[in-house]
């Protein structure tokens, strides 16, 4: 067999689980962490996707492995229904385009840029993409954050709240002289107090970077 007839008889299996599943491209590709066109160039045979992300279909649909590479044996290992497949979607993590000042009641869809798969996050987590260099070098410009709700937060947590222009920010959470001051890691910038006017809203529990070599 060619790649390229390798190729389409992979994207057509992965269409048939989607099919079965009574699940959109796009539902479909948002459970996967991809967009729906990548999804769609694969369906089509296109696009061969890595194996990872093949493995990674496997183990949250329950599908044969066998069956998805050679096309032998049974389809899945244990059918899942509409309800769980929506479930599957819904757990993803939604990376936000921006934070509200009503946060976390406040998001609606048009706040979200699209939801994606973080392994070991919990559910109730949200990401946000870092801008800037007052976190340097803990949190560099372009790293995903990881963050959730919450009103009670310790001494040295990494918190976010939101600028005088409605600008998300991040700060180091610090005691000193029975106040509360918001720190940059990066020593170039100065601290400032909290006061009656700031809301801090959230803190970061991991915080993702993208290397390259």
């Amino acid at each position: 067999m060619t790649t390229k007839e390798n190729n389409e008889e992979i994207g057509r299996r992965i269409k048939e689980i989607r099919l079965s599943r009574g699940l959109t491209q796009q539902a479909f590709a948002s459970s996967l962490g991809i967009v729906q066109g990548f999804l769609s160039d694969v369906e089509r045979g296109k696009k061969l996707p890595s194996d990872t992300l093949l493995i990674a279909l496997c183990h949250l649909y329950e599908i044969n492995e066998e069956w998805l590479f050679t096309g032998v044996g049974e389809i899945s290992r244990k059918l899942i229904g509409q309800e769980e497949a929506e479930r599957i979607v819904a757990s993803r993590t939604a990376l936000l385009k921006r934070v509200p000042p009503e946060f976390p009641d406040g998001i609606t869809e048009e706040d979200i840029h699209d939801r994606i798969i973080l392994p070991g996050v919990e559910e109730g987590c949200y990401a946000l993409l870092f801008r800037g260099d007052f976190m340097a070098p803990t949190i560099q410009d372009g790293d995903l954050v990881i963050f959730t709700s919450c009103d009670t937060f310790e001494n040295g947590d990494i918190v976010l709240l939101n600028n005088l222009w409605g600008e998300t920010i991040l700060r180091r959470y610090r005691f000193r002289d029975n106040e509360v001051v918001l720190a940059p890691d990066n020593p170039m910038y100065r601290p400032f107090r909290i006061d009656d006017s700031t809301r801090v809203f959230g803190k970061v529990i991991e915080v993702w970077r993208k290397m390259r070599f």
